[in-house]
C-alpha cells in the first residue's frame, strides 16, 4: 500500500545543482562570493532533509457516504488518520486527489494512537465518474526542496448519475407489453389471427377452419401474425458531429437513461447501447453507472452505423428507440433505420429549449424534445 516517491522536487534539484556548481567554480577560481553562495544553497538543501527524513506510520481510512449520487446531490466523505508509530510524529499534510483536482488536509503533531479526522464534500454539478484518492501523506520543508509522499489507500469511484425522470404511466405507451406486439411476418402457429389460406400438405390439421371449409368445399387453414414479447432496443448516439453542443448531449444521456431505467423497472427486456458500447441493463443502478461515464467522441459511429449495431445486437427487438442530437438530417435518419425491418422505431432528437413535437413519417415516429420533463408526455403521444 505504501509507495514512497523520490523526495527531491524539481526546485530541489535546481538548488542542489546550483549550489554544487557555484561552490566548485568559486573554490577553483577563488571567488569567495560565489563559493559562499554555493555553500549557502547546499546548507539549505541539507537542512531540508531534516523535514523529510524518518518514517511515518499511519493507519488511514478513506470512506464515502454514498458512491452513487445524482447531479446536485451532496457527496460526503471522510479521511481518518490514526498514528501507529511508537513515537511522536511531526506535522504533515494529507493530499486527496478528487478527479482532476486535489484537496489538502493538515496533520498536527500526533502522539502514538492519536486519531485525526477530516470530512470533505465533493461537487457534483456535472455527470461523470469521479476518482477519489488515493490518500497520500506529504512531508517536506517550507521551501519546497523536498517532498516525501507515501500512498496509504486505494482509489474509490464516485458515480454521478445523470438526471432522470420517472416514466410511471407514460411507459405504458410505446413500451407497453400486454400480449405481445404483432410483426409483419406470417406464421402458422401463434396467438394473433390474421387470415385464412388454402391448405397445403404439411399444414397442422388443428389449424383447419372447418366452417369455411364446409362453405367453400376446400380445406382452409388459419394463418397468424408472429407476435413477440416486448424487447426494447435503446441506442444513444455518442458521435460529436450528431450534437450541436455539450448541453444537447447531456439532455440525450438523460433521455436515454430515463427510458432505460423505466424499461428495467417495468421488467421488460432491454438492450441498450451507446455508440459501440453496450450498457449493462440487468439493473437500473448498473445502467446509470454506465451512463455516468459516457462521453462524446469524433471516432464514434454515426446514425447509420448506430442503427446497424442496434439491429445486430437486438435482432428480436419489438421496439427501437434512437436518441440523438438536433443536427442529424431527417433524410439520413430514415435511410439509416431501413435496416430495422418490421420493428417499431422511435427517434428522439434532443434540442435544448425547443417545444415538444411528435410526428410520424414513413412509419417512423419522430420526437423533438427540448426539456427532460416533457419525456413522459412525448412517450404517451407516441404510444397513442
Amino acid at each position: 500500500m505504501r509507495r514512497p516517491r523520490l523526495p527531491v522536487t524539481s526546485t530541489g534539484w535546481v538548488v542542489l545543482a546550483a549550489g554544487a556548481g557555484a561552490l566548485a567554480v568559486g573554490w577553483q577560481r577563488g571567488w569567495v562570493e560565489v563559493a559562499t553562495a554555493g555553500a549557502v544553497l547546499l546548507v539549505l538543501f541539507l537542512v531540508s532533509l531534516v523535514f523529510a527524513v524518518g518514517r511515518s506510520s499511519y493507519a488511514v481510512t478513506l470512506e464515502l457516504v454514498d458512491t452513487r449520487v445524482r447531479i446536485g446531490q451532496r457527496a460526503l466523505g471522510r479521511v481518518e488518520v490514526v498514528s501507529t508509530a511508537r513515537r511522536r510524529l511531526l506535522p504533515a499534510r494529507v493530499e486527496l486527489p478528487v478527479g482532476a483536482g486535489s484537496a489538502t488536509f493538515a496533520l498536527p503533531w500526533m502522539v502514538p494512537g492519536a486519531v485525526h479526522e477530516d470530512v470533505f464534500s465533493i461537487p457534483t454539478t456535472r455527470r461523470g465518474v469521479i476518482t477519489v484518492g488515493p490518500v497520500r501523506s506529504v512531508r517536506g520543508d517550507p521551501l519546497g526542496l523536498l517532498r516525501r509522499r507515501v500512498r496509504w489507500t486505494d482509489t474509490i469511484e464516485l458515480y454521478v448519475h445523470p438526471e432522470v425522470v420517472a416514466l410511471t404511466g407514460a411507459s405504458a405507451g410505446v413500451l407497453r407489453d400486454l400480449e405481445g406486439q404483432s410483426t409483419r411476418e406470417l406464421s402458422n402457429n401463434d396467438m394473433s389471427f390474421h387470415a385464412l389460406r388454402v391448405y397445403v400438405a404439411g399444414d397442422d390439421r388443428r389449424n383447419i377452419h372447418w366452417k369455411t371449409t364446409a362453405r367453400t368445399g376446400q380445406l382452409m387453414v388459419r394463418q397468424y401474425e408472429d407476435t413477440r414479447r416486448t424487447h426494447t432496443a435503446l441506442a444513444l448516439a455518442t458521435c460529436t458531429e450528431d450534437f450541436s453542443d455539450d448541453a444537447e448531449f447531456e439532455l440525450a444521456v438523460s433521455v436515454a437513461a430515463s427510458i432505460g431505467v423505466g424499461t428495467v423497472r417495468d421488467e421488460r427486456g432491454l438492450t441498450a447501447c451507446a455508440g459501440e458500447s453496450v450498457l449493462r441493463s440487468s439493473s437500473s443502478v448498473l445502467l446509470l453507472d454506465d451512463c455516468s461515464g459516457l462521453v462524446m467522441g469524433d471516432d464514434q459511429p454515426r446514425v447509420a452505423d448506430l442503427a446497424a449495431i442496434c439491429a445486430r445486437r437486438a435482432p428480436d427487438a419489438s421496439a427501437v428507440i434512437v436518441v440523438l442530437g438536433s443536427v442529424v438530417p431527417e433524410a439520413d435518419i430514415l435511410a439509416a433505420v431501413r435496416v430495422l425491418h418490421g420493428v417499431r422505431t422511435v427517434v428522439v432528437g434532443c434540442s435544448v429549449g425547443v417545444p415538444l413535437s411528435v410526428r410520424t413519417r414513413r412509419g417512423v415516429s419522430f420526437v423533438t424534445l427540448g426539456d427532460l420533463a416533457d419525456l413522459p408526455q412525448a412517450l404517451l403521444a407516441v404510444g397513442s
